[in-house]
């Protein structure tokens, strides 16, 4: 095809995504959604700045949560962007001259996909100036842009895809919208049950399945609770098949099928479609059962733990390293052990999550000969104000299914822990406030210089 502005040949993909972009964004609803967006961003922002100095949120949480809010926003806007992009047309009375563009169905759709992600790198964008200011180093200022870049965009690319899928599919533009915000809310409901729903073989078979919660909870762990990419890299699996499986569906089953009406789309084996669409939403909301039971024969345990560490007096924020040993005392070999790290909040404050606190929540050892040692060093982060007391337990492996054994503790290290915030409420205002301001005054130019006839790229232009 040949662009008649200016005479050179250009891709029908390009030529369908300059104009979905000049009517999103010269027309001003990415604007307005991206105004939105940065107003929500930066009253939370302020929220948690000021949360912070009141000692009810750490740095990393907000950090997390930051970047949990930008995620699924952006996802929610690209969503209805994309489950508008066909349909509406369609009810507008506008696809049939986008049918007749001398290009493929499949670029017809690629250009649309790569404008209704457009929203994501901008939104982004703001993310990543808040999380500038109110991340505590630049390690986690790192991880957050890295990790939050990454797995958004894999959800982002994915809900999109899905969200044309049913474009393409549907009769009318409001049932596009219904069914692509339905199955996201599916998806986003098991994130809020709470954590006692979660446990069980089929509260983690949901967490893994789901790709919101999976990123949910390889964010968390990462960024809040110290964990390696090795321990969460397969949390990575289901935004990455979401994001394959939706495009594959998309440009390989949906795109050909794109027609006037959405007959040829919606006729392609129906009763499958549906069939997994129920299990899909059974295996969402389905919630787990817990099995607990009893031991019984509680042995002695001929092993000693000692650390090296009795109290600490530190701020919040920091962290420190101590020194565990633990000795076998019994004439035989022991079985293989496990030490476990355990904090107390002495004071009235909420009961500590050690996850929160040490990246080495527990460590193993193999089996100690008679006599025989093993040392490990701990770290702990301290995050939260108040009078604290750190423990450790090792934990004898039983000897079988019938049996149990003897945990037996440390001594305790007592820590003191001031609070210290290196954020200043004041200085997020600008940034939360401004943002939507500049944004906003960029839209009203915006619309002044569409009403003095800037030219946008038009579908006559298209058709030459």
């Amino acid at each position: 095809m040949t662009d008649k502005t200016t005479g050179k040949s250009i891709s029908g993909w390009r030529l369908v995504a300059s104009k979905e972009l000049s009517d999103l964004w010269r027309g001003g609803r990415a604007m307005t959604f991206l105004i939105l967006f940065s107003l929500l961003l930066g009253i939370t922002s302020f929220l948690l700045a000021t949360n912070n100095e009141l000692k009810l949120m750490p740095p990393r949480e907000m950090i997390f949560m930051i970047l949990q809010i930008s995620i699924s926003v952006s996802l929610f806007i690209s969503l209805l962007i994309a489950a508008d992009s066909i349909s509406g047309e369609r009810e507008r009375a506008t696809l049939e001259g986008l049918l007749l563009v001398p290009t493929s169905r499949r670029q017809i759709i690629s250009g649309k996909f790569l404008a209704a992600m457009s929203i994501w790198p901008a939104a982004f964008a703001i993310a990543a100036v808040h999380l500038t200011i109110l991340a505590p180093n630049n390690t986690i200022l790192v991880q957050g842009i890295l990790w939050g870049g990454l797995l958004g965009t894999l959800l982002v690319v994915g809900f999109t895809a899905f969200g044309l899928v049913i474009s393409v599919a549907a009769g009318s533009n409001r049932t596009s919208l219904f069914v692509t915000l339905f199955v996201a809310v599916l998806f986003l409901l098991p994130t809020q049950f709470p954590g006692t729903a979660q446990t069980g073989f089929m509260g983690k078979l949901v967490k893994r399945i789901n790709p919101m919660e999976s990123v949910n909870q390889f964010l968390e762990k990462i960024l809040v609770n110290n964990r390696t990419f090795e321990e969460m890299a397969s949390w990575l699996i289901a935004p990455a098949l979401l994001a394959v499986l939706a495009c594959v569906i998309l440009f390989v089953l949906a795109a050909p099928r794109l027609d006037l009406s959405g007959d040829k789309m919606r006729s392609w084996r129906t009763r499958r479609s549906q069939s997994v669409a129920l299990l899909l939403a059974f295996g969402l909301l389905a919630t787990p059962t817990m099995v607990t039971r009893a031991q019984t024969a509680v042995p002695t345990a001929p092993l000693q733990i000692t650390i090296d560490t009795t109290h600490k007096e530190t701020r919040t924020g920091d962290s420190f390293e101590f020194t565990t040993v633990v000795t076998n005392r019994d004439t035989a070999v022991s079985t293989p052990l496990v030490v476990a790290m355990n904090i107390v909040n002495l004071g009235d404050g909420d009961p500590v999550d050690p996850e929160d606190w040490s990246p080495e929540r527990t460590q193993a050892i193999s089996p100690l000969a008679a006599g025989e040692s093993a040392t490990l060093i701990w770290t702990i982060n301290t995050i939260l104000e108040g009078d604290y007391l750190a423990y450790m337990v090792v934990i004898p492996e039983p000897n079988d299914p019938q049996t149990t054994s003897l945990p037996v503790a440390s001594a305790g290290i007592h820590m003191t822990v001031a609070q210290y915030s290196p954020l200043n409420p004041g200085g997020i205002a600008p940034v939360a406030f401004g943002i939507p301001v500049l944004l906003s005054l960029l839209l009203v130019v915006q619309l002044w210089l569409r009403r003095r006839a800037v030219n946008p790229v038009t579908l006559p232009a298209l058709q030459n």
